[in-house]
């Protein structure tokens, strides 16, 4: 099926060189009936939809291209699409579902666990992912502004016992070349800083970002940089993702991926499996398949512990040991990730 694209402009029939990752970003969707009508799908086969959705619509136009033209119940397209269900109170669906603000030893710097402690980058995000566990997050007291970062800096060179500093967000590569830059540099005049790791949905929902100043950017020493993706659908792994990813591991940047668990999208061994085998296609290893966190207005993605540990021993007779990711939950004042199999 052939999508109903907007007519091009005489400017854009001229343009010879693609669009920077800027400019795919200021393009995204932000609105469901314009992302229908490019996907060739009638608005009125999908669920009951939200207006007015205080947590925004964000897709990619790259993103939108992995998802099944003429398909509602597309597993990409279910990610992204407001409903109403998002307004119901369910008893354990909190505004913090993982203790991130108890946490918060300065603003934007949590520190959770022993050894290491996650920067808050920004608050901007390339998608908004409906069951994201920070939609609620008061980014705005929590914004990084100079001073701010230099009482976060100073904190962490006090403590010496954090040795993996993660940049986290929102997502950190919305952040401009100079300002990572600069984080970074900054980062690395602490001696006891050993590693630093990134978590980022960009790779995969807008890979334009991955441009080859960023990956000198971040292959730079002397810390490992690991860089942690977040794909849920082995359909979010594009050919233009895998050939980001290729680059970013040429670099000796270390790639990990972190799925959650998502109802009607990816609760399927079949899913599951093909998503590792392809993960690792494109030189990713499997990291974590989160339990989701029951964040407010996420409640219609959760499935029962019995039926994500049934999942798991399927993929485990199925895939070899390093392509299996380690079935976890996070539990707000926990020491650590808690796994489900014990």
């Amino acid at each position: 099926m052939i999508r109903n694209k907007p007519l091009k402009t005489i400017d854009t029939l001229n343009q010879t060189t693609p669009e920077s990752w800027q400019q795919q970003l200021s393009h995204a969707f932000s609105r469901v009936d314009t992302l229908c009508h490019y996907l060739n799908i009638d608005i009125a086969s999908l669920p009951e939809l939200q207006a007015n959705a205080s947590f925004p619509v964000k897709v990619p136009r790259c993103f939108a291209d992995c998802m099944e033209p003429g398909n509602p119940n597309d597993p990409l397209l279910k990610q992204v699409l407001p409903l109403q269900q998002e307004n119901m109170a369910v008893a354990g669906f909190v505004i913090d579902p993982v203790g991130d603000l108890a946490a918060m030893a300065e603003a934007g710097l949590i520190h959770k666990y022993q050894g290491r402690a996650l920067l808050i980058t920004t608050a901007a995000c390339a998608i908004h992912c409906r069951y994201c566990f920070r939609r609620n997050f008061p980014y705005g007291n929590n914004q990084i502004t100079p001073q701010k970062l230099q009482r976060a800096l100073d904190y962490i060179a006090h403590h010496t016992e954090i040795e993996e500093i993660i940049l986290s967000g929102g997502d950190p590569l919305l952040l401009s070349d100079n300002k990572l830059e600069q984080l970074l540099a900054n980062l690395k005049q602490i001696p006891h800083i050993k590693r630093i790791r990134l978590h980022s949905r960009l790779p995969v929902v807008l890979p334009a970002r991955i441009t080859p100043q960023l990956i000198q950017l971040l292959a730079a020493g002397p810390q490992k940089t690991i860089l942690v993706l977040h794909a849920n659908h082995a359909n979010e792994l594009s050919t233009q993702v895998a050939t980001a990813c290729q680059q970013l591991k040429s670099h000796n940047i270390t790639l990990l991926n972190q799925s959650v668990l998502l109802k009607a999208i990816n609760d399927c061994a079949d899913t599951l499996s093909a998503l590792s085998e392809k993960l690792f296609e494109c030189d990713i290893l499997p990291y974590y398949l989160h339990q989701l966190d029951p964040a407010h207005g996420t409640a219609h993605f959760a499935i029962s512990d019995s039926k994500a540990l049934s999942l798991y021993h399927q993929i485990q007779s199925r895939l070899p040991g390093y392509l299996v990711p380690k079935l976890v939950r996070e539990i707000a004042g926990a020491a650590y990730k808690t796994p489900l199999i014990r």
